[in-house]
């Protein structure tokens, strides 16, 4: 299923319809302020099973997940006075940060020192399903078998009609993904220089 939410308005019914399908355990690839991503509730462990295998991935490489704010990340994540203070500086926007992950993040979703990657993508159709859902969405870029990112919703529709239940076309996005930034101690460790800016952490 193919379906065009505005991505400055987005139509509440739609949100509602693409949380339900989540809520059910369902896969929908959304727009984010980087790339498209796949997803699906992180409740719901046997949905990320799905992508897992979807995605060709180990379970020991866990995917980063979406919150709608950092109100929300503080649920899911211990979070410092200097990693609030930087998230809040630079939230919501092209970043992951990789936070100490709490009892909230089921252990599918935590790597081995107990870390999980999180994004508040400053893009309203991602943030309005998460507040829907109730729960962070995992976030991993829609690619092709060999590894390349598929920018455009008619293409991840057919690429992945069979094993997603939903495919959101919330128009162009920039096709870069996130810079992704350990925020693990006090010390901050750019882990990949994407989108976002990373010149304070240099």
């Amino acid at each position: 299923m193919l379906i065009k939410i505005n991505p400055e308005n987005p139509q509440q019914r739609l949100i509602e319809k693409a949380a339900d399908i989540l809520k059910s355990g369902g896969i929908i690839a959304y727009p984010t302020d980087t790339i498209y991503g796949i997803g699906c509730d992180i409740m719901n462990k046997k949905a990320i099973e799905k992508i897992y295998r979807l995605k060709n991935r180990d379970e020991k490489s866990p995917f980063s997940f979406i919150c709608s704010d950092l109100t929300n990340i503080s649920d899911y994540a211990k979070v410092s006075n200097y990693a609030y203070k930087t998230m809040k500086r630079l939230l919501p926007g092209p970043y992951t940060f990789i936070l100490p992950g709490s009892r909230m993040v089921p252990k599918i979703m935590l790597t081995k020192r107990k870390t999980a990657g999180i994004r508040v993508p400053d893009h309203n159709i991602c943030i309005e399903l998460v507040k829907r859902l109730g729960n962070p969405i995992i976030s991993t870029s829609a690619t092709n078998p060999e590894g390349e990112i598929i920018n455009d919703a008619s293409l991840i529709h057919d690429h992945f009609k069979n094993t997603v239940d939903m495919v959101i076309d919330g128009g162009p996005v920039p096709g870069e993904p996130s810079s992704v930034i350990s925020l693990f101690d006090e010390n901050p460790e750019i882990l990949r220089e994407g989108l976002g800016d990373v010149s304070i952490f240099e």
